[in-house]
């Protein structure tokens, strides 16, 4: 169980996030919207012990300021947006890179049978299997940041942080991906929680969700009960009910 109580953070003393409470349950998703710099990947990089805060965050009643790194490694894994900057290693090596913590002959590095077949689910998982051995350097944008998740996934965490995971994927990835957390946080009695644009995949991916605008939470709750038009106009100041109801009027009128 992930609980954070009061929790406030940001950069060069300012917080960006402010008194920030609520929990998540293991095989419980949720999802973080809301307008550009409203806090969600600075809440993210917090729970991931990256920035100092102030408040609590516990890993099943453990706060995470007297875990030590690696126990916060094992516990956590976040998928960042992609950066521009990255070696040439092969598919595969970089997801090894995930097992890392996980790898038994730390002085040889060497990995295990276990290891290996783990690298392997985690590329079949992301559908890039022929891809293994591959320079990351050779691939688009959407493989590679499935590479990187395959890599989160191979650090076998309890708790997964995805900032913006769907980025540089086309739409048949988009929801491939959203559907495989799902599943991989329900059949592994896991927590996923993600930062997102797009509200249809928030609400796709989560059991709950999260509304931020100006560092501080608007709404939090069951997705059906939390989405409304009020809500929605309120926290991106344009009807979003109301442009997703004709976009949706115009697919019906093209009689696919």
């Amino acid at each position: 169980m992930l609980k954070l109580t009061n929790v406030s953070t940001g950069y060069d003393g300012i917080d960006v996030v402010k008194g920030i409470s609520f929990t998540v349950n293991p095989n419980e998703n949720l999802a973080i919207i809301g307008p550009n710099g409203c806090g969600k990947t600075t809440l993210l990089r917090a729970i991931a012990n990256i920035l100092p805060f102030k408040g609590s965050i516990e890993i099943d009643g453990k706060s995470i300021r007297k875990m030590k790194n690696k126990e916060v490694s094992l516990k956590i894994a976040m998928l960042s947006q992609m950066s521009g900057i990255y070696f040439q290693y092969s598919v595969y090596d970089t997801v090894m890179m995930g097992r890392y913590l996980h790898i038994k002959d730390k002085l040889l590095g060497l990995p295990s049978r276990e290891d290996k077949e783990c690298v392997m689910r985690c590329l079949e998982a992301v559908a890039l299997v022929k891809e293994a051995e591959k320079g990351i350097t050779e691939l688009s944008g959407g493989q590679l940041q499935r590479v990187f998740l395959a890599r989160t996934l191979a650090q076998d965490p309890d708790i997964i942080l995805l900032d913006e995971p769907t980025n540089h994927l086309d739409l048949k990835y988009q929801i491939e991906l959203v559907d495989y957390l799902r599943g991989w946080a329900e059949d592994n009695n896991r927590t996923v929680i993600g930062v997102m644009h797009d509200i249809n995949l928030a609400m796709k991916l989560s059991d709950n969700i999260l509304v931020m605008k100006d560092g501080i939470i608007k709404a939090i709750g069951k997705t059906d009960e939390v989405i409304t038009d009020s809500l929605l106009k309120e926290v991106y100041d344009i009807d979003v009910a109301g442009y997703m109801r004709e976009a949706y009027k115009r697919w019906e009128e093209l009689r696919l």
